[in-house]
């Protein structure tokens, strides 16, 4: 080739370059964080690793410098993500941080905010959820379950082909729900389950307190670094939704436990063949984990809950726990990390709206 052939193919494949660079960056999704507690923090960090989103404002009562701090503490490397004033700056975002009290206070069309991921666990209701609408966003995301009926609860793995373009107001389910309705649905679409109940022993969460003080109810106003605490669970009412087939057949309770992370759930369920073995059982899982292993993990080690902590399954199934009556009835366990789990769901929630739009999909 000759030597003017050849800068102009240079040229053109630099120009191609730009162009490409300049259309991935037209096509990041701006998203913006309120409530940047522990799972707000481990979706900022899962959320550096795609660049296809851009964090452009963090809304939370703290300071940015403990803000900062804690992303440091909770596993970012020094340096890697920079305080300048108010903002956080990582490789792939400068994110503006301020204080507000509630959605209603927040002007997210300043940052041309086009998805909220409200991690307050707080506002949850159909007018809070509006509120962040009111405010300039495209479509808010709630980490947690709402307080009454919303666009969609979406559990990954389980009703995730029902989204529509229309969702506005959108529950990304709780990390509890996410493992229980996943465990549930598989092992109905095998071996149809009659009832179940279900114990969630659940990590202590930050609104407890750590010595005895009054509180909004009787055992929720004792410490929860000595006790094991009795608490509503309710996911169990929200699998009707989510299943409508196990509509009405499904029951349960929590019990907060004295640990930090790593959380269980215990499944008790009576199905309706009295041949299924524990074999069988621990089987449909085991294959369920091989087609959704984003989702589902297979263990046979003798793990305990801090052999889960960092673990961003949605559930992680116990293979050695199975056990049976004489008849048909089953009593499995699914560990969780209730943070980071949870983290990765609201991102997969995320990515299915983008990808189903058409928007900076993969």
């Amino acid at each position: 080739d000759s030597y003017e052939l050849r800068i102009v193919r240079k040229f053109t494949a630099l120009l191609f370059f730009n162009i490409s660079i300049r259309m991935t960056l037209m096509k990041r999704q701006k998203i913006g964080i309120m409530g940047f507690g522990r799972i707000g923090r481990e979706f900022y960090r899962l959320a550096q690793q795609n660049d296809q989103l851009d964090i452009v404002a963090i809304v939370d009562l703290a300071k940015p410098e403990i803000l900062h701090y804690l992303l440091e503490v909770d596993g970012f490397e020094p340096g890697e993500i920079k305080l300048d004033g108010n903002y956080l700056i990582s490789k792939n975002s400068k994110t503006r941080v301020f204080q507000a009290l509630e959605p209603s206070n927040v002007p997210w069309d300043i940052f041309g905010v086009d998805t909220v991921v409200d991690c307050t666990h707080k506002y949850c209701s159909k007018r809070q959820m509006e509120d962040h609408l009111k405010g300039g966003a495209n479509r808010v995301i709630i980490s947690t379950l709402p307080r009454d009926e919303i666009d969609r609860i979406v559990v990954m793995g389980v009703n995730d082909q029902t989204i529509s373009s229309d969702d506005k107001l959108v529950s990304a389910g709780s990390s509890t729900i996410n493992a229980l309705a996943l465990t549930l649905k598989t092992i109905h679409d095998s071996v149809k389950i009659n009832m179940a109940m279900v114990t969630s022993l659940h990590a202590f969460t930050s609104d407890q307190p750590l010595q005895d003080v009054a509180g909004r109810d009787f055992r929720r106003s004792r410490s929860a670094a000595e006790n094991i605490i009795p608490n509503m669970i309710p996911s169990a009412a929200w699998i009707g939704i989510v299943i409508p087939e196990l509509n009405g057949k499904v029951e349960g309770i929590a019990l907060n436990v004295p640990v930090s992370k790593g959380s269980l759930l215990d499944f008790t369920i009576t199905i309706q063949s009295d041949s299924t073995s524990i074999d069988d059982i621990n089987q449909i899982m085991k294959k369920a984990a091989d087609k959704k292993s984003e989702w589902i993990e297979y263990c046979e080690d003798p793990v305990v809950s801090s052999d889960v902590i960092g673990n961003d399954h949605s559930l992680v199934f116990d293979a050695q726990a199975t056990i049976k009556t004489s008849k048909d009835m089953f009593k499995i366990l699914c560990w969780y990390d209730n943070g980071i789990g949870q983290a990765a769901r609201i991102l997969d929630v995320l990515e299915a709206y983008k990808k189903f739009e058409g928007i900076g999909g993969k």
